[in-house]
């Protein structure tokens, strides 16, 4: 009688191996497909309201300043959505060449499908800041930071303020 139970215990164990042994292909497959099917190219988007720089184009990275870090995105990166703060944000292209261009604020959204969007509110060309009126808007947001009397107005000013010291190291680094 114990032979019949271990010759049935064994076939249950045999039933449960082939089991894995399917699961463990099916896991095989679909690693393998998602390696086929993963995009090894960007589709990049970028603009602020009236113009976009970039419209679904092929791009190799993507440097971000966001309100936790900077980042560089490259295809297949996580999908993840983040705040953008002032700053730089740097495109390189699929030959090597660089764009560089100055974000107030805004979004930036990494889908899974390797494809990002950058809405920004302001975006601008680096070669298209003046340094003197990156300075003279400085030395007005300061004033109005000084001036503010309001929680209001200060937070309004120091936004300004922060703004401007983004543009002048942008300028800086051109």
């Amino acid at each position: 009688m114990s032979l019949a139970r271990n010759i049935s215990r064994l076939s249950g164990h045999l039933r449960a191996h082939r089991n894995v042994v399917r699961v463990s292909q099916s896991c095989r497959q679909y690693a393998e497909d998602a390696k086929v099917s993963a995009p090894t190219q960007m589709s990049f988007s970028f603009g602020y309201p009236g113009k976009m720089y970039y419209a679904n184009a092929s791009v190799k990275q993507v440097d971000v300043p966001s309100g936790t870090g900077s980042f560089g995105i490259l295809a297949q990166h996580v999908p993840s959505l983040a705040v953008l703060k002032p700053g730089v944000v740097t495109v390189t292209e699929d030959d090597g060449s660089l764009n560089k261009f100055f974000v107030s604020s805004g979004s930036v959204t990494i889908n899974n499908d390797s494809s990002v969007q950058i809405l920004a509110e302001i975006a601008v060309p680096l070669e298209d800041l003046d340094a003197q009126a990156i300075k003279e808007g400085m030395t007005k947001a300061q004033q109005e930071l000084a001036a503010a009397s309001t929680d209001e107005a200060r937070a309004e000013a120091q936004i300004g303020v922060e703004v401007h010291e983004a543009l002048d190291a942008a300028v800086q680094a051109k």
